[in-house]
C-alpha cells in the first residue's frame, strides 16, 4: 500500500494510537513534548486550548521529520471556561465527578494534521449529559475503572458509559480521544489510499 508521506502521531496515547491503527495505514507514534500547562493558565476558551495544543503538538513532531505527515491531537473536558484535567488522583477523580454530576459538559476534541504541502485543523464537539449521581456511585466507579488518564475522569468505552444519561456527537471516536470520521476525509484527500 503506497502512501504520500510517512504517517506520525505525534501523541504517547495508546487510544489514539489503537484508534488510528482500525484506518489500515502504517504509521509510527513520536511524543511530542510540548507542555500543556502553560497554555491552560492562558485566559483562553477551552476551544482555543485544544486547537492550540493540537496544533503545538503536530508542528513540534512535524519540525523534526519535514518529510511526513503528522497528526496531533488534543482533547478538552470543560463546563464553561473551567476545565476538567486529568485527575492525579483518585480523590481528584471522585471531585471532578461530584462536580460534573447533574450537568452538562463538553468534550472538545481538536486535531492538526501537517504535511510538507500543508496544514489543517478541525476541532469536534461532543455534548455529555451526565446522570446525578451520588458519592458511593462515582467512588465505586472510580474503584472500578480507576480513569486517571482521561480528562473529566471517565471512560466511556468501560463502564463510564453508566455515568450518562445522553450524550449528543456526531463521531463516537473522537470521546476517546480521535475522531476518525474527519480525519479519514482529510488523509483520504490527501492520497492515502482507501
Amino acid at each position: 500500500m503506497k502512501i504520500p508521506y510517512p504517517l506520525i502521531l505525534a501523541s504517547t496515547s495508546a487510544y489514539r494510537a489503537e484508534l488510528l491503527s482500525k484506518l489500515g495505514w502504517s504509521f509510527s507514534t513520536e511524543n511530542p513534548g510540548v507542555d500543556e500547562a502553560p497554555m491552560k493558565l492562558l485566559n483562553l476558551e477551552p476551544p482555543e486550548i485544544a486547537l492550540r495544543l493540537s496544533r503545538l503538538k503536530s508542528e513540534a513532531v512535524y519540525e523534526r521529520n519535514p518529510s511526513s505527515c503528522v497528526i496531533g491531537s488534543d482533547q478538552v473536558c470543560a463546563i464553561g471556561k473551567t476545565i476538567y484535567g486529568k485527575p492525579s488522583s483518585r480523590d481528584e477523580a471522585v471531585r471532578q465527578l461530584q462536580e460534573l454530576s447533574g450537568k452538562t459538559h463538553e468534550l472538545l476534541t481538536a486535531v492538526t494534521v501537517t504535511w510538507p504541502e500543508g496544514q489543517t485543523t478541525f476541532l469536534n464537539t461532543t455534548r455529555l449529559h451526565m446522570r446525578e449521581l451520588t458519592t458511593q456511585e462515582i467512588t465505586g466507579y472510580v474503584e472500578i475503572d480507576l480513569p486517571l488518564d482521561c480528562a473529566g475522569s471517565y471512560k466511556l468505552e468501560e463502564r463510564g458509559i453508566k455515568l450518562f444519561e445522553r450524550i449528543e456527537m456526531d463521531d463516537h471516536t473522537a470521546i476517546i480521544g480521535l475522531p476518525l470520521v474527519e480525519l479519514s476525509n482529510v488523509l483520504l484527500n490527501l492520497g492515502y489510499p482507501f
